[in-house]
């Protein structure tokens, strides 16, 4: 029901930052868990950070612990990817999903979660 929209992709040099943004453009994500998975060229997709419904959990791939930070707003009609330190390898398209209960078949699991996003390019270059 509800419908996740991503935007802020962009093209960034390597070791800059950039916030990508999940909009809830239809209902909020009040009951949903979110997630950001990525699509690097010729792969599959791979999971990225994901937060709890209570904003209070938050899990990070290894690759980006400490680089990057999911959030939500107070308003749950927002869920926002801060990137640090980025690196090429992190060039992808970047999808938000949601999902009332994602742990059900694991959270890193594409196949857990039912509300996607069309994504937002994220090209970084060195």
């Amino acid at each position: 029901q509800v419908q996740p929209v991503e935007s802020g992709g962009r093209l960034v040099q390597a070791g800059g930052s950039l916030s990508l943004s999940c909009a809830a453009s239809r209902g909020s994500f009040m009951n949903y868990a979110t997630a950001w998975f990525l699509q690097a060229p010729g792969h599959h997709l791979d999971f990225v950070a994901s937060v709890s419904w209570s904003g209070t959990i938050t899990t990070y791939s290894d690759s980006v612990k400490g680089r990057f930070t999911i959030s939500r707003n107070s308003a749950n009609n927002m869920v926002d990817l801060q990137m640090n330190r980025l690196k090429p390898e992190d060039t992808a398209v970047y999808y938000c999903a949601a999902d009332p209960s994602p742990v059900r078949g694991g959270i890193r699991s594409p196949s857990s979660w039912g509300y996607w996003g069309q994504g937002t390019q994220v090209t970084v270059y060195s």
